[in-house]
């Protein structure tokens, strides 16, 4: 056999895997549906929960279209209720399951051409993240440290690295927390967190030299180990924990993550009290020990923390607090700072993205409880919390690694405006930090041999 019909050979079987591996959402569809006014989105989110609908965008009035993603069973139902009230929709994807397919083949194409591998211009693995972290952390002892948080659900350190000149000791200096990649699906976060440390420790340059003199960083690249890993493995669209509560539930694995924070109105707004729902908020706050990792990280280095910011995708957006709808007191400088970024960002985004929204999330897109954001905002002394969404190109969660390099520069950029403009504001104080919470979360869930 020549080596022409070995590779078409070759490809027929990789497509035929791949069909086989995304099966789960053959005939799903992803409808783009007209928001016009506020009872569209309510309307949309009503669906959501009566549907199991999954969101992949949400709309903002007048400007942005929604994309969900609709199981075949439920289409009828869902685009009559459109109908019934005269939302406009068109059909986005037609079948998920073959752009599943064909996105993974396009990467798998990519990386066989040889093109640029570095960590952060690709999709690591899970223990090509922490390797890269432990190499970074031995080979500049005097400026990085690497931290195990502790144990994932399924028993895979969750690692993250504080960076400084200083080694945490000057608290004049603010600390710009950065994490990543609670929602599985969402990929091309965790590489733009590489990427900064990139910036920040091997490719510091002479116009960032500030960055890392007179602010300490803490970065956590992969938040949902588990999860990731899941989505890897076995469904791409994976956005939950993989925690597992047979008491509760005894088919249905996993907390939305984003929705697992303290706040309040939790579990009342935004999410579903249906396990198996992607958004479902978990038995308490704090139940996912991911989640639980996040807030003693904060409430450790509460004095200091100056930005919070959760990077999720897609949609370029930057929001702040809170989820109801309701505006911190320092609504305007939060503004400010969100404004700053978006710009620096915008000035170096392709043509065919969209510019960054911003804005109080659930004014600008839809009401939510339990998020990261709101929680940091919440527990006093971190000024500047945000959510920042980042682009995807029209490729939605599937960006293809071409495109990573350069989210990865665009967002730098952001990151390193929002940082010195946030600074101007920051007053070191002289109250101690809050130690965190040691207890274990309540009624932990088991975790059975069989769930990886």
């Amino acid at each position: 056999m020549d080596t022409r019909h070995l590779l078409v050979v070759c490809s027929a079987l990789l497509s035929v895997v791949l069909a086989g591996k995304h099966d789960i959402y053959s005939g799903h569809s992803v409808y783009g549906v007209q928001v016009r006014n506020r009872d569209h989105q309510m309307l949309l989110h009503n669906l959501e929960l009566t549907l199991d609908l999954d969101v992949w965008q949400h709309g903002i009035i007048s400007e942005r279209e929604a994309l969900i993603r609709v199981a075949p069973e439920n289409k009828a139902y869902f685009l009559q209720a459109l109908d019934d009230e005269g939302v406009e929709y068109y059909v986005h994807l037609q079948d998920v399951a073959q752009a599943l397919e064909e996105a993974e083949i396009e990467r798998n194409s990519w990386r066989a051409s040889g093109q640029n591998r570095m960590m952060f211009n690709d999709y690591p693995r899970y223990d090509e993240i922490n390797e890269y972290m432990d190499m970074i952390a031995s080979r500049y002892p005097d400026l990085v440290n690497v931290v195990t948080a502790g144990k994932s659900f399924d028993q895979r350190d969750i690692k993250y690295l504080k960076i400084s000149t200083t080694n945490f000791e000057d608290s004049s200096k603010p600390i710009y927390m950065l994490t990543a990649m609670i929602h599985a699906r969402e990929w091309v976060t965790t590489p733009t967190l590489l990427y900064s440390v990139f910036r920040l420790v091997e490719n510091l340059r002479s116009q960032d030299r500030d960055l890392r003199d007179d602010i300490d960083w803490i970065i956590m690249p992969l938040l949902n180990p588990d999860g990731y890993e899941y989505s890897h493995e076995t469904d791409r669209l994976w956005r939950k924990t993989r925690s597992y509560r047979p008491h509760i539930n005894d088919t249905c694995w996993g907390v939305d993550g984003n929705r697992n924070y303290d706040s309040v109105n939790f579990a009342a707004i935004g999410a579903s009290p249906d396990p198996c729902s992607d958004i479902y908020p978990g038995p308490e706050p704090f139940s996912e020990v991911e989640t639980a990792y996040v807030r003693d990280v904060l409430l450790e280095h509460v004095d200091r923390i100056q930005i919070f910011m959760d990077v999720h995708s897609f949609g370029n957006y930057i929001t702040y607090g809170y989820g109801d709808g309701t505006l911190p007191p320092n609504s305007a400088q939060l503004h400010l700072v969100s404004a700053v970024m978006g710009a620096a960002m915008d000035v170096n985004k392709l043509p065919e993205a969209n510019f960054y929204r911003l804005g109080n999330s659930g004014l600008l897109m839809y009401f939510t409880a339990g998020c990261a954001q709101d929680y940091a905002q919440s527990i006093g002394g971190v000024p500047f919390s945000l959510t920042l969404e980042l682009p995807s190109y029209g490729h939605r969660f599937e960006v293809p690694p071409q495109y990573i390099s350069h989210i990865n520069e665009e967002t730098w950029e952001g990151i390193a405006a929002s940082a010195r403009v946030a600074r101007t504001f920051y007053r070191a104080k002289a109250t101690p930090p809050i130690n965190p919470p040691v207890n274990p979360p309540v009624n932990p869930p088991v975790n059975p041999s069989n769930n990886n």
